[in-house]
């Protein structure tokens, strides 16, 4: 029995289910800084979003929260006046899914805080958490809140790249329409580089976590259809 920060579970070792290995899962340093770092401003985009006019410039909501918006949306014109007044619904729709990606990051928090066990007292499971996860005491997930977890943010993260490919789509097949008026050093800073690390970033861990199920399902297939020898 170990004690979980949702109570007192027992940990399922390598042997207890017919020799079956549990789903071990290790949230890497990458997922969780993303987490840090995106949940809070995709929250903060997506009340603009949702809550505009109030939240634009002139707007009960705009000073101080979204001030800032006032510089993006002459940047950028789907976060402006210009999209707004010729009732573009894009913005409103990004804005949308912004708000089911983010509660689907959301679940994986709750699982990840409520289920998360020490990688020390994974019997068993040595091999795959590593020795470098149990010498710094890293939270770990175990069997079926392992898998929904990693099921959950993959499928997040899938959403939310294809959602900013769309984006970036958008202003190509337009002809850039909404940020062409730029100079080109006002649009690397304020448009590429903030918008480009919703492609990098969701990529990379859609990788790390798509090895994660493959990985776990080649196991599963594996331990229930043993190949039989001559």
């Amino acid at each position: 029995m170990v004690t979980t920060r949702a109570g007192t579970k027992t940990l399922v070792a390598n042997g207890a289910t017919g020799g079956r290995s549990p789903w071990i899962h290790v949230p890497s340093r990458m997922l969780l800084l993303w987490f840090a770092i995106s949940l809070p401003l995709v929250t903060w985009d997506t009340i603009y979003v949702l809550g505009r006019p109030w939240t634009m410039e002139g707007g009960a909501w705009h000073w101080p929260m979204y001030v800032p918006y006032k510089l993006y949306g002459e940047v950028d014109h789907v976060y402006g006046w210009k999209a707004f007044n010729a009732k573009v619904g894009f913005t409103g729709a990004q804005g949308a899914l912004n708000a089911i990606e983010t509660a689907m990051y959301l679940v994986y928090v709750y699982i990840y805080w409520t289920s998360a066990v020490p990688a020390a007292s994974v019997a068993g499971g040595s091999a795959k958490v590593g020795a470098a996860a149990q010498a710094d005491k890293t939270a770990v997930l175990v069997g079926k809140p392992a898998a929904v977890a990693v099921l959950v943010a993959f499928s997040a993260f899938v959403m939310t790249l294809s959602k900013t490919i769309l984006y970036w789509l958008c202003e190509y097949f337009s002809g850039y329409d909404n940020i062409g008026h730029n100079a080109l050093r006002d649009l690397i800073v304020l448009w590429i580089i903030p918008n480009g690390a919703w492609l990098v970033a969701p990529t990379y861990l859609i990788y790390v976590l798509g090895q994660e199920i493959v990985e776990g399902l080649t196991m599963a297939s594996a331990e229930a259809l043993p190949i039989k020898s001559d």
